[in-house]
């Protein structure tokens, strides 16, 4: 015994608690007995996924080695509590897996377009725009609005306004010409024609 800083508390190191975990032949039968059915059967609960029914197969053999009492029965086969083992487990995978985000590979990272810029930064975009779309005359700015703002085609456009679309592209070409001038730094998009 060790005296620890008062003599009334005694700590005894000699009685250590330890696991007990199955031998390596009783394991070594477990798997040669029920490895290959227990991996059909895991394979079946991942959806064919070879690589996680391996993984599981494997973690089903560990807990009957830290557990020997299960190999110590008189049933006639270990094979139902293997399955019940590698069930939970195959559960208990697919419900963690299920609880984190899923995970994004490098190739669909490259596709997926870049965030827009901070809202602030819009905003002001946005004012300086309608700012400027105030300087235009009253043709040039329906002509804007129908194709910029509503979407239209240049066919459309000119249906809606009633005039022809050759006119509504000589009116967004000059009115785009006004804005540049207004908006210096700004890129402008040219419309989309019929």
């Amino acid at each position: 015994m060790i005296r620890v800083s008062s003599p009334h508390l005694q700590h005894d190191t000699t009685t250590l608690p330890t696991r007990r975990t199955a031998d390596e032949a009783a394991l070594v039968r477990l798997q040669q007995e029920h490895g290959r059915a227990l991996f059909g059967f895991l394979v079946g609960l991942t959806y064919g996924d070879r690589q996680r029914a391996e993984d599981l197969a494997q973690e089903t053999l560990v807990r009957a080695w830290q557990h020997p009492e299960a190999l110590e029965t008189d049933h006639d086969s270990m094979r139902p509590w293997l399955f019940t083992v590698a069930r939970r487990l195959a559960i208990d995978a697919r419900r963690a897996r299920l609880s984190r985000p899923n995970e994004i590979s490098d190739e669909a990272l490259e596709v997926i377009t870049p965030a827009v810029a901070d809202t602030a930064e819009r905003s002001a975009v946005t004012l300086d725009v309608r700012e400027a779309l105030k300087g235009l005359r009253a043709e040039h700015r329906a002509v804007l609005v129908q194709v910029y703002f509503r979407g239209l085609s240049v066919t459309e456009a000119a249906e809606v306004l009633g005039i022809p679309p050759g006119t509504v592209k000589s009116r967004t070409y000059y009115a785009l010409r006004i804005l540049r001038q207004a908006l210096p730094g700004y890129v402008a998009f040219s419309p989309s024609g019929d």
